[in-house]
């Protein structure tokens, strides 16, 4: 084979094998074991519904603190005590979004994937209970933090 068609064909190797390593692959939303809402917190899902950029996968950081990553169709929740909070995603800008969370409510954060200069920009975006419900049931488990 050709030093060229070698190439090629390794890189085509590494793509699809991150592609598929990439995304989440733990049980989808209806499936996942999420225990009730303890009595003073409310809880904050993270999802991103697809699987392109899959190598691009951000931590997901709560105030500061990393809670999880963008993972490819995956999602993760974070329980929390009412308040205001602060979710930032970082490529090669940081995208950040201002939100409260009230004692018993369950919010959804949609993680977004855009094209950046270099490589694409993952943001959050706070959506409608109605549409995160609908949007999740797509996506899988992934281990937090």
């Amino acid at each position: 084979m050709n030093p060229l068609k070698k190439t090629l064909s390794l890189a085509l190797l590494v793509g699809v094998t991150a592609l598929l390593t990439g995304c989440a692959g733990g049980p989808k939303f209806a499936d996942a074991a999420i225990p009730p809402l303890a009595g003073e917190h409310g809880r904050l899902f993270f999802y991103r519904t697809t699987a392109m950029g899959a190598a691009v996968q951000p931590d997901v950081k709560l105030n500061g603190e990393k809670i999880g990553n963008a993972v490819p169709q995956g999602f993760f929740y974070a329980d929390r005590v009412p308040g205001n909070y602060q979710v930032e995603t970082s490529t090669e800008v940081k995208r950040r979004l201002s939100l409260t969370l009230d004692r018993g409510q369950t919010r959804f954060v949609r993680l977004n994937l855009g094209m950046g200069f270099f490589v694409g920009h993952v943001w959050p975006e706070l959506v409608e209970n109605a549409v995160g419900e609908k949007e999740i049931a797509k996506c899988k488990s992934v281990d937090a933090k």
